[in-house]
């Protein structure tokens, strides 16, 4: 079971007691830091002439903060993250009920066996697809897997948009060199975006979403952190509590994802 509630680690409402608490007893330490970078940077900049970025005096006992209180504060939580993809209708209802499963040749070879089965595509476009696959050299780095982003993008943001263009994923896509193919996978199923539950403990991500809760914290207190968003991967299939919502294509929610949904979210600057 993942919690009902997931926290955003971008909404600082979503923090909960013992948190906040850990990030107040660090404030002052967190709000230096990034008031010192910021000032070192501005420095480096309007120099004539190229000189060394000083170093933060603040720095050490950041790190010390987020490696030994924040991070592993963050393995006990669950967080809400954003999977962009294109399904099928079928394929959406399977993952609401029956929820999520980390990516594998069997899983892909399973997809492509459905859309045969479906009549959407023949078994030799099948064949084809799979064997184009990059997880056929790359099965140890890439199997085992359900990616996410830590933070809401829209729809036509640069880094999502070949995701939710093409059927199957990296995993059928990636290496597709036939134009036909390419084509052809651009036209199963319909852009989706998945909102999930996933527990950092299931993920490698935990010192990440330690250095994002501290970027929104500090930026409540005026300052201005890089941007935090990151990748993240569950390593453990997620039951269907752990889906959200689906998002998908010509809904109000998915053209608004990221400008204006959720309504908390702030996009960079934006």
């Amino acid at each position: 079971m993942v919690a009902s509630t997931p926290m955003d680690v971008w909404d600082i409402t979503t923090f909960d007691e013992p948190l906040m608490a850990d990030l107040n007893a660090s404030r002052d330490v967190l709000c230096h830091y990034e008031h010192t970078s910021k000032k070192n940077y501005r420095e480096q900049q309007e120099a004539k002439g190229w000189v060394p970025l000083k170093e933060n005096p603040f720095a050490h006992e950041r790190q010390q903060i987020l490696e030994h209180i924040i991070m592993p504060a963050m393995e006990r939580y669950t967080i809400r993250a954003w999977h962009y993809t294109r399904l099928t209708d079928d394929e959406t209802k399977l993952l609401q009920s029956g929820g999520i499963y980390t990516s594998n040749l069997r899983a892909i070879r399973s997809r492509l066996d459905a859309q045969v089965a479906t009549g959407v595509i023949s078994a030799n476009i099948a064949d084809a697809l799979y064997g184009a696959s990059p997880f056929h050299h790359q099965e140890e780095s890439r199997s085992g897997k359900f990616w996410m982003v830590s933070h809401p993008f829209s729809i036509d943001d640069h880094g999502v948009e070949l995701l939710l263009a093409h059927w199957g994923g990296e995993g059928v896509y990636f290496w597709l060199q036939d134009n036909e193919l390419i084509e052809l996978v651009k036209g199963i199923g319909r852009p989706r975006v998945v909102e999930v539950a996933v527990p950092l403990r299931f993920t490698t991500s935990a010192y990440l979403a330690a250095k994002a809760v501290v970027a929104t914290f500090v930026t409540k207190h005026g300052c201005e952190p890089e941007w935090p968003a990151f990748d993240l991967y569950s390593t453990s299939a997620l039951g269907a509590d752990a889906v959200l919502n689906v998002l998908t294509e010509g809904e109000a929610n998915f053209t608004a994802l990221a400008r204006g949904y959720p309504a908390q979210f702030h996009d960079r600057g934006l």
